[in-house]
């Protein structure tokens, strides 16, 4: 009997690892079509993005050349009045030209449309432009080490020049409409590198999918480079037919008792969903205070995706997505609800305060947005004078008209509108002068320079003089100590924000600051109890 009890088991244990064996073939035989796939798509996901940058490099190239053939067409060749509005009338029609210059002998930068150049600049290579006769393209780092493209092509007794920055050859989105995160490595015809060699792609590896693309007629030459992590993670679907493969085999094997656990990945754009839904994106707010009286003026609002575990996500890694699939507007308007809950008593009741809001660009090209403002605040505390929409550059404006209709439209109801981070995005000045609006946001770059840098100084000097002459009011942002405020109010700017003064708040910190550098007035304070013992009456 005991003979027969250990026999059992050793032949039921023969039998098992053989029905292992036997279950197993056909699995390892799907994860090799799988893995075979997968493998297929993703080699052909970054042959496309190498193509479509390939195209946007082109692109790039042709509307620029063609601005500057124009300007030559027209005798622009000098410094002249007429020749630098010619030039600043190119630079706002051409949406990837940041800067025009007239450059004379020895490579000398005469005078730009701006009034000067964005800063010092060191050039890194030269070349002749490939399929552009009598065009040189470089390579050229600005003060703050971002790369530009310059094209260069004689006029006159000088040359005159076009900047364009690297970023702009670089794919924003994939063809699914995602943001594009992939490596990208985008050469010249003479081999020089555009773009930061940070974004340039690692050494290729079995792990990586390659793909190149090169234009026949200009010479570029492009290599995307993506992790295979990242394209598996990207094809959820094959994923899940995996899972349920290796569920019928953990089924068949029952005998082992043990089921292998299944690791779901989550598609990040439901992730947001669920969030904005859960509530879980909060209002932040960073203070804007009068750098002459110390008196505070306002705030701006930065959200934050505040977790279940209380962990806080920062903008930069949930906002491009949120842009790229439509789900912005949703949030946006989540985030004016609750600052007109959370901090509309108190801002109310000042009417001095302004609470800024960030728009981005698709925003101000949806007509519904002035209705959905208008609701939203005319039932709250918040005046529709107190609300500043700032036009953020994540993305170019297509349509000037309809956005400038827009535009008045909101400052019809009120509304301020203010442009973000002027200088460094898509904007150049002709978002000033073509959009009509009421504030401008400098750039924590250019006062980060204030002081050290003598271009940059001059070029805020510039701003500030054009804004004022346009009735507009200054804002300067990034301001992290008391020097740069000295040289901001020599300046003439009045409003700032910066961690010299505070850094984004949580709504209760943020009221108790108001309380703070505010008080009510005693009577006031007693009508808005009174107010508040009606209410809950």
């Amino acid at each position: 009997m005991g003979l027969f009890t250990r026999a059992f088991p050793r032949r039921n244990l023969i039998a098992i690892a053989v029905g292992v064996v036997l279950a197993a073939v056909p699995l390892v035989a799907f994860d090799f079509w799988l893995g075979g796939l997968i493998d297929r798509q993703g080699q052909a996901e970054v042959e496309t993005s190498a193509k479509r940058a390939v195209a946007l490099a082109e692109s790039r190239t042709v509307q620029t050349v063609g601005a500057l053939d124009a300007l030559v067409a027209a005798g622009v060749n000098s410094c002249a009045p007429d020749h630098l509005n010619a030039m600043r009338q190119i630079t706002f029609k051409t949406m990837a030209i940041k800067e025009i210059a007239i450059v004379g002998p020895g490579g000398l930068t005469l005078c730009t449309d701006v009034g000067l150049p964005l800063g010092d600049r060191k050039q890194l290579s030269s070349e002749p432009l490939t399929g552009a006769s009598g065009y040189s393209l470089d390579i050229i780092q600005i003060v703050n080490g971002q790369q530009m493209v310059r094209f260069r092509r004689v006029a006159g007794a000088n040359e005159i020049a076009a900047l364009v920055p690297a970023s702009l050859f670089k794919p924003q989105v994939t063809s699914q409409g995602g943001p594009f995160s992939a490596n990208a490595q985008i050469d010249t015809a003479a081999g020089f590198s555009i773009g930061n060699p940070s974004e340039q792609p690692a050494e290729a590896t079995d792990a990586m999918f390659v793909g190149n693309a090169k234009s026949d007629k200009l010479g570029f030459s492009v290599e995307i480079a993506m992790p295979r992590e990242q394209v598996i993670a990207g094809h959820s679907d094959l994923r899940w037919l995996g899972l349920f493969a290796t569920g019928g085999l953990v089924l068949v094997l029952a005998l082992f008792a043990v089921l292998m656990p299944r690791r779901v990945v989550g598609n990040p754009i439901t992730d947001l969903e669920c969030a904005l839904a859960a509530g879980e994106f909060v209002p932040y707010y960073q203070p804007i205070v009068d750098i002459r009286s110390g008196q505070l003026r306002g705030a701006e609002v930065l959200v934050r995706w505040r977790k279940p575990d209380c962990t806080l996500v920062l903008p930069g890694s949930f906002i491009p997505l949120a842009e790229s699939s439509g789900l912005i507007l949703d949030m946006t308007r989540d985030l004016m609800r609750r600052v007109c809950v959370e901090a509309g008593p108190a801002i109310g009741c000042r009417p001095g305060l302004k609470i800024a809001f960030n728009f981005a660009g698709q925003l101000f090209g949806n007509k519904s947005i002035v209705k959905d403002v208008r609701n939203i605040f005319f039932g709250s505390e918040i005046k529709l004078s107190q609300v500043v929409l700032e036009l953020t550059e994540r993305d170019p404006i297509e349509n000037f008209t309809e956005t400038r209709q827009i535009i008045a439209e909101l400052q019809g109801l009120g509304v301020r509108i203010a442009i973000d981070d002027v200088g460094t995005g898509h904007s150049g000045l002709s978002y000033m002068l073509k959009l009509g609006v009421d504030i401008i946001k400098i750039d924590k770059m250019f006062v980060d320079a204030i002081g050290t840098d003598r271009n940059s100084t001059t070029i805020v000097e510039t701003l500030v003089d054009l804004a004022h002459n346009m009735r507009m009011d200054v804002v300067a942002e990034g301001v992290e100590n008391f020097e740069q405020v000295m040289h901001l109010r020599e300046l003439g700017i009045r409003s700032a924000q910066g961690y010299v003064f505070a850094p984004p708040l949580p709504g209760r910190a943020f009221l108790d600051l108001v309380e703070a550098l505010d008080p009510l007035p005693v009577a006031a304070l007693d009508e808005k109890l009174a107010g508040v013992r009606t209410r809950a009456a």
